[in-house]
């Protein structure tokens, strides 16, 4: 089902919910059971946006991802290239929890010779507080 399909899907049960409730009263349906099958209608329609949205902004993060590598790939020795939309392609690699390459990008990123010092800063303790919040999850697991 694609997305138009399921939003008129979701518009077209709330405007009859209480219609709905309505009728199955009058047919003899008792009202907890029309109320919990329309919450669980609800509740799946509901779950069905959630999903396809984090999958919508995860595929919108890893083509930014993907951009910021070309941009490396073409001109690594440009300090500009390891940006893409403003970010910098160590902090996409965070985001999307890859520790190890991320601080290969900064690392090969602070040996550059036009990369802002405090650029560098801000980006490794992003990194040290990934590897802290890591290990801190880490404790809470053993």
């Amino acid at each position: 089902m694609n997305y138009a399909a399921t939003l008129a899907v979701l518009v077209v049960l709330a405007f009859c919910f209480p219609l709905t409730v309505q009728l199955a009263a009058q047919v003899g349906v008792p009202e907890a059971v029309a109320l919990s099958l329309l919450g669980a209608l609800g509740t799946f329609g509901l779950a069905t946006f959630t999903v396809r949205w984090q999958v919508n902004r995860h595929r919108a993060r890893l083509s930014l991802l993907e951009a910021a590598r070309a941009q490396v790939a073409a001109d690594p020795q440009n300090p500009r290239a390891y940006f893409v939309g403003g970010e910098h392609l160590g902090t996409l690699l965070l985001r999307l929890d890859r520790r190890r390459e991320a601080a290969e990008v900064i690392d090969r990123y602070a040996r550059l010779g036009g990369a802002r010092e405090s650029e560098i800063v801000a980006l490794r303790e992003a990194l040290s507080a990934a590897e802290r919040r890591r290990h801190r999850a880490q404790g809470r697991e053993a």
